[in-house]
């Protein structure tokens, strides 16, 4: 059976690229400050709004993930070209694994012992800062045996497959004992003693992105096509917000609190996930919906979004090993201090990868 026939896509699309490097900044934001800052040194506005949009971050960049791989390998399952790609997917799997190990040291170097990063590094411990990396280096190995199979799957199946997949997730949180295993529990389901990002956990938001970006290489060409697909992202994302509110009730402030401390968010918790996607679709929404044109005013963004992993390894390296290491910075800061080296950062992040592509255009 052949696989369906896909929209091939023809360069980069910057709307993905700009949604994702927002995703990028507002992870650089929460990072440049709380890596250098406890949560109660921060000011109460810095809290609620500044950290609180922050949890936008974790459910855009993840569902950007499947979105970025549904456009650009999704049509060429099933060619001549797809061994050599799948190939190169598993090859990046291991290139962000080995840059997962080098930034672990990076960000337990200032504060750590050799003793806790060894553990660290053998999977007996969890870094925080650096480990949706591993996350992402073993979704690469998986998400490439699942493509082929996604292509062929009824349209109804595979709009249930990210439903399917969290209640597999519910499941086996609550009854599957991983062998004893904390760690390996930590990898698949999350545990609340370490801060993992379990595949079964977050796997669903990379099925919705492999939706979206399916529907993104039927509508991306025509305007007002896409326009209607931004339109329905964006109705997503409010009621997403509405049924936060709702479920928090009388306690809304309480929880707003919640979410910008990071309650809720490992393992995930319904309140906090209501917020973030909900915020995740409506970054996506607004990317989509504003095309060429936004990604151009937001050029920054889109920049950082071309490279992501060269930006999270260059934010990671400055904040961990030149604000915390070489500047001494940490806990010696004012919050106003530290919030604009993180502005900063992120504008030499966009900088950084400009120059590093410049460079590989003229080695």
């Amino acid at each position: 059976m052949a696989p369906p026939q896909l929209p091939a896509r023809t360069g980069r699309i910057p709307a993905v690229d700009l949604a994702r490097g927002i995703a990028v900044a507002l992870m650089i934001l929460s990072h440049g400050v709380i890596g250098l800052l406890e949560f109660d040194d921060l000011s109460a506005w810095g809290q609620i709004p500044v950290q609180l949009i922050t949890k936008f971050a974790s459910s855009t960049f993840i569902m950007v993930f499947g979105i970025a791989l549904a456009v650009a390998f999704m049509p060429r399952v099933g060619t001549a070209d797809w061994p050599r790609l799948r190939l190169k997917l598993w090859i990046n799997a291991l290139i962000v694994f080995f840059w997962y190990k080098v930034l672990t040291v990076a960000e337990m170097l200032y504060l750590s012992q050799p003793a806790d990063i060894v553990d660290t590094l053998l999977y007996r411990n969890f870094p925080s800062f650096v480990e949706i990396l591993g996350f992402y280096a073993i979704a690469l190995l998986w998400v490439p045996l699942l493509l082929p199979l996604w292509v062929r799957l009824p349209l109804i199946v595979r709009l249930l497959s990210p439903v399917a997949l969290a209640g597999l997730h519910m499941w086996a949180a609550a009854n599957w004992s991983f062998g004893d295993n904390q760690q390996l529990r930590a990898i698949f389901v999350e545990d609340p003693d370490y801060y993992t990002w379990g595949q079964f956990a977050r796997g669903p938001l990379i099925l919705l992105g492999l939706l979206i970006g399916e529907a993104l290489l039927h509508h991306r060409e025509t305007l007002m096509r896409r326009w209607r697909l931004a339109s329905g992202l964006l109705v997503i994302s409010a009621l997403l917000f509405i049924a936060f509110v709702v479920q928090a009730g009388s306690d809304l402030a309480a929880d707003i609190e919640a979410v910008a401390r990071n309650q809720g968010k490992h393992p995930p918790e319904l309140f906090f996930m209501l917020f973030s996607m909900g915020g995740a679709f409506l970054i996506l929404g607004l990317s989509i919906g504003g095309g060429k044109l936004l990604s151009k005013v937001l050029l920054p963004f889109t920049i950082i979004g071309s490279n992501a992993l060269q930006a999270f390894i260059f934010h990671i390296v400055v904040i961990f090993i030149g604000f915390r290491y070489l500047l001494g910075y940490w806990q010696d800061v004012e919050y106003e201090f530290a919030l604009m080296l993180t502005l900063g950062l992120i504008v030499a992040t966009a900088i950084w990868i400009r120059l590093v592509g410049w460079i590989q255009q003229h080695r």
